[in-house]
This record gives structure tokens, sequence and C-alpha cells, in this order.
């Protein structure tokens, strides 16, 4: 297991109170600084802490739609098609999947005509076959990980 108990502790101070200082975070803990710093360096060496940017709006920063396009691509031109998506501004996240196409984009826009300049870029890129694209309604379970760092820490406990 990645993490004991008390860096499910961390973890959660970290989610929950994000702009808080170190040294806070250790009396709040009952730990020492040195310690908490320990902590900290050693879960971001492992990958487990990877960022401590902050959490950005899409819809605030005028982009309110949401969609995921499924990119189906040439065989043989996967990296080249995912090397050119991180050139779309509009793509703010993308994956090699299983199933219905070879990577899945989670792309913001606009309006719907934005939606659709972006998916026609996609549509031209060299290497991509086709796109199938589904807009989001509305996010139902947003981006979340405290659940899964309680889980840990109750099974650190066991």
């Amino acid at each position: 297991m990645p993490v004991d108990e008390l860096d499910t502790r961390i973890l959660r101070l970290l989610l929950e109170q994000p702009r808080t200082s170190v040294r806070e975070y250790a009396r709040i803990l009952g730990v020492a600084r040195g310690t908490l710093q320990a902590r900290l360096d050693r879960l971001e060496r492992e990958g487990v802490i990877t960022g401590t940017a902050p959490a950005l709006s899409p819809a605030a920063l005028g982009h309110p739609v949401l969609a995921f396009v499924h990119i189906e691509v040439t065989q043989g031109h996967l990296d080249e098609v995912g090397d050119a998506l991180a050139a779309v501004p509009e793509i703010v996240e993308a994956f090699s999947i299983t199933g219905g196409g070879d990577l899945l984009a989670r792309v913001v826009a606009r309006d719907n005509a934005h939606l659709e300049d972006v998916v026609q870029k996609l549509i031209s890129m060299p290497g991509v076959v086709r796109t199938r694209t589904e807009v989001a309604l509305r996010e139902r379970v947003t981006h979340r990980m405290l659940p899964l760092v309680e889980s840990l820490g109750r099974a650190a406990r066991t």
C-alpha cells in the first residue's frame, strides 16, 4: 500500500485546506514540521502528490461547453496524433483507451459552434480517421480524490 494512516490524514488536509501552510498542517496533525515535510517530499517523489496548482473552472474562463471526443487513429500513428492534440488549447485532457476509438479527449469550448471548430481541427489532423463527440449536459460527480483517500485510510487502520 503506497500510503499509511498518517499519509492519508496529510492528504485529506491537503485536499480540504489546500492553502494552509506546512507549519499549520503540522500543528493540526500533531506532528513535527520536519516529519510532515519529509512525508510530503516522499509523497511527491512517489507520485502520490502530482501538483499544487489551483483547480480552474473552464466555464468561468469562458468555456462552459464540455465534450468528450473519441478519436480513431490510423494504425501506427497514435503517438503523432497524441502529440498533435497537445497543441490544441481546448483539449484539457487526453487518454489512450480501449474500446470505441484509440484516444479520448476532454474538450472545452465557448459554445457549440466553437466545439464544432475544434472537432473539425481534430478531424483534419494527419492520422485521424474519425471522431465521435459526446457533449456533457451536467456534471454529476465533480473530480474528487477525498473518498479514495478516506478509503485508503480505513484500509491502513485494519
